[in-house]
């Protein structure tokens, strides 16, 4: 999966912040979701607008972020 397809990054949306297909949900927040405990189920379930596809692309956004971080 290339999370590419899926995770979108528009200026006037979200203070340009990565949200997930055009939506108003970002990859922050998803990913906090995840942080503070939330399983993937429990994710679906209160946002039924999403999907699995979209939390595994927050998943690989953040990993290919953290990959391109450099250490000064």
């Amino acid at each position: 999966m290339d999370y590419r397809e899926i995770i979108t990054v528009e200026p006037g949306k979200c203070g340009g912040k990565p949200c997930i297909r055009g939506m108003r949900i970002t990859v922050y927040d998803v990913l906090g979701y995840l942080a503070s405990g939330m399983t993937r189920e429990e994710i679906l379930n209160d946002f039924p607008y999403l999907r699995e596809e979209d939390i595994q692309a927050c998943l690989a956004y953040a990993a290919e972020r953290e990959r391109n971080v450099r250490v000064r």
